[in-house]
Formats: structure tokens, sequence, C-alpha cells
């Protein structure tokens, strides 16, 4: 199935232009992309936020802890004697301020240091025990547990409760033994893929490998109402831990925050909700022959899974027959699933085998087999081109080749941090309002 692609080929027939117009699309750590356009070729720019984020995460979560949404402050719900286990999810922009803001205000509080568990759903840099401690010079850190949740490990599981079908529910031991369970998590539109609401923080992200496989399958083309059933089981297990208050962040362009909000989980809910739709959702005023997609952020935004909401941002936007550029500075192999698109005879094919998949990438592998249906996908990464070229897509080594496919189309969109976008065509939004 895999094609040899030229873009040396397709720039030769570039159209010169007469006079042009400069834009600038941000993508991984400080990269850029800049394309020169006719006034009538970029139809828009989008995917970024009117309000800047905010130029300290730590001080604007020290205020949200300190007058929660219908919430007594942290330091009046925590008691000294208690263990209070930081479960924070994948992908919080801006993670190790937050968490050492939670910890201070704890050690405030009056809280031990061995009473404090920092637990990650996936490994951070940042979050080594001696990472911690560096942030606290002039305090005494150590004994400050930081713990990698393991799904695959039935010892570090405890049984929660059985869910509506009797099966039973496994979560994190640690969360199973605290006092005090405060999750920290990335609010998204509920429209994003993989978004199970404020408790998917805590449920699937702590649980066992059958469950996060379980709703991996349902976040391939899931329904409404397998979206609803999955989002009740992660609010009763955030009931069943007895969590009443949770850290959630609205993400803002390029990997910082936006909002920092805290309080009882539905208030986090409501009020998160309406930000993010403020902030994400964007209008355009038709689809575009070409959409430049980028992910911009540090290396935790640079994942399959947002390349898979990246191209479900950019397939919204995109008319068939046309392109998504995707601008990433990605470095992870493909998984099986994507990797089943260089094998299979045909999309179709493909998409049969991956919708059978549990895999961790077997979501953004649905998302790409779908794009690859109706566009071209080019990808401009770390990787090499040769595993790129073998998934169908089209490598692109460098920023000004996005920037010479961008002046070869009669229409495009610039589409940043695609990773939290949702753009709607603006005669589709009226038909939907309709």
């Amino acid at each position: 199935m895999p094609e040899r692609f030229s873009l040396f080929a397709s720039f030769s027939n570039a159209p010169r232009l007469t006079n042009p117009m400069s834009a600038t699309i941000r993508y991984g750590a400080g990269s850029t992309v800049e394309v020169d356009l006719e006034p009538q070729q970029l139809l828009a720019a989008c995917g970024a936020p009117p309000a800047g984020g905010s130029t300290d995460p730590a001080a604007a979560l020290a205020a949200a802890i300190a007058a929660p949404l219908d919430f007594p402050p942290l330091a009046q719900a925590v008691f000294p004697c208690d263990r209070v286990v930081l479960a924070v999810e994948e992908g919080v922009p801006q993670a190790a301020a937050l968490v050492e803001a939670v910890v201070k205000a704890l050690l405030d509080a009056g809280s031990e240091p061995g009473d404090i568990c920092v637990l990650q759903a996936k490994a951070n840099a940042g979050f080594s025990a001696e990472e911690l401690l560096k942030r606290f010079p002039e305090r005494d850190g150590r004994g400050i547990e930081v713990v990698v949740h393991d799904p695959k490990t039935r010892d570090g599981l405890s049984y929660l409760a059985a869910d509506e079908a009797g099966e039973p529910i496994y979560i994190n031991r640690r969360l199973f033994d605290a006092d005090v369970v405060l999750p920290i998590g990335c609010l998204r539109l509920e429209s994003s893929l993989g978004y199970y609401g404020v408790n998917g923080t805590l449920y699937p992200a702590f649980s066992d490998l059958p469950t996060q496989e379980r709703f991996r399958a349902t976040g391939i083309d899931p329904t409404p109402e397998q979206i609803a059933r999955r989002r009740h089981e992660a609010d009763e297990v955030s009931w069943w831990l007895g969590v009443l208050m949770s850290i959630q962040i609205v993400p803002a362009a390029g990997g910082s925050v936006l909002h920092v909000l805290a309080g009882a989980p539905e208030s986090v809910h409501r009020r998160g909700n309406a930000l993010c739709s403020e902030a994400w959702n964007c209008q355009v005023p038709r689809r575009a022959e070409l959409v430049v997609a980028a992910i911009e952020g540090d290396r935790g935004q640079q994942s399959w899974e947002n390349v898979g909401r990246a191209l479900a941002a950019a397939s919204r936007a995109v008319t068939d027959d046309g392109a998504i550029a995707l601008c990433t500075e990605l470095a992870d192999r493909p998984g099986p699933a994507l990797r089943w698109l260089g094998r299979a005879k045909d999309l179709p094919t493909a998409l049969r085998h991956i919708r059978k998949q549990r895999t961790p990438d077997a979501p953004a592998a649905n998302e790409l087999a779908q794009a690859l249906q109706r566009v071209q996908v080019y990808l401009l990464s770390r990787l090499d081109g040769s595993v790129v070229e073998e998934l169908g897509v089209a490598p692109v080594s460098a920023a000004v080749e996005i920037a010479r496919l961008a002046s070869r189309h009669r229409s495009c969109i610039l589409l940043a941090n695609a990773q939290f976008a949702s753009p709607t065509a603006a005669e589709e939004a009226v038909g939907q309002s309709g």
C-alpha cells in the first residue's frame, strides 16, 4: 500500500506569488514554519486562544487551591496526618511547576514529606525523586514518594468495587490507600479524542491494562452513548475513591497554561468546559485544500496520541482530495496498530484490523487511516523518512517544504495547537445549529 513520494516534483509546479502575505505557525519547542501566500489563499489562521497563557502557572495554581470552586481551601481540607496522593495525568502542560506548587502548599499546611506521593500515569523526566527534591532547596523534601503507574503489575493494584455489569474495578493501590486523592489533569473539549471528562484523569489512567484496552476500543469511532457510558464509569470511580477536589488546567498555546481550576469535580467540569470551548472552538469560512496543523509544546506534547487529535481536528477543515500537513517534533516510533498501515494491502483492510486493536496507538492509527482515505497526509517530524513512508504518509524533512506545499494550493488554513483546537466550517456550523 505505501507509495513513494516526491515532494520536489510537486513543488516544481508551484505558482509564482504576485502579492504575498506572510504568516507564521509554531510547532514543537519553539520551531516555526513561515508561509507566504496570496491574501485569498489563506482562509484562516486559528488555534491560539485570544487571551495569553499564565506567566506563572504555580502562582495561578496557588490561588486556585486557596479559593476552590464550591470547596474549602486545600489547607483546610487536608490534615497533617493524611496520606496524600497527587495523581498526575499524562500530557499536562507545565506539570512539574504545578506539582511543585501543590507539594509546597501541602508542606505549608503541615503535611510530612513521607505522607506525600506523586503518582504519574506515565514517566516524566521532571518528576524523579531527585528532580523534585531540587525544587525545595530550603526545606527538607526527602521522603516524598515519586511513582509511575504500571497497569500490568497486579501487586500495584487494588480491587475497588464492581461495575454495573458485575465486573471488578481495579485501581492503583496508592490511590486506594490514600486519605486524600488530588487529581491533576488537562481539560479538553468534550469532542476530543480519548477524553473522558475531569474524572478521566483517574480512570482508566490508573487502572489495570484490560480496562485501559477496553477504553481504547471505545475511543475508535465511539457513539455518544459509548462516550457517556465511559465517562459515567470514570465518575463512579472518582466517587468510590472519595475524591472531593480536582485540579485541572485549561491549556494555552505553546504548551503553557491558560487557566488553573480547582474545586469540586463537577464544578471544575462546568467551568472548565466553558473555558475550553471559548478558547479552543474556532470557526473557519470554509474547508481548505490544505490544512497545516501544528503540535506545539515540549516532548510531552509530541506524541502519537496528539497526532491522532491533530488529524481529527484538521480533517474537519480540509476538503475531500485535499491535504493535511502535520508539523511536529515527534520522535516516538509507530506502535503496532500504526505499523499495520504499512503491511495492509489497502486502507479498508487496514481499518478493519485497526478497529480490533487495543494498543495505545490504535485510536491514532484509526484517525490516520480514515484521513488517508480522503486526503494526502504529510508529516514533518524527527522520524526517519522511511519510517514515515511505511505508514502511507509523505515525509517532510524541513519546514521550508511545508511553506512550498502551502504555496501550491488554492486555499490554506493554518491550525496551531491542533491537539487542542476544533475548527468548524461556517456553513457547517449554520447547518448544525439549524
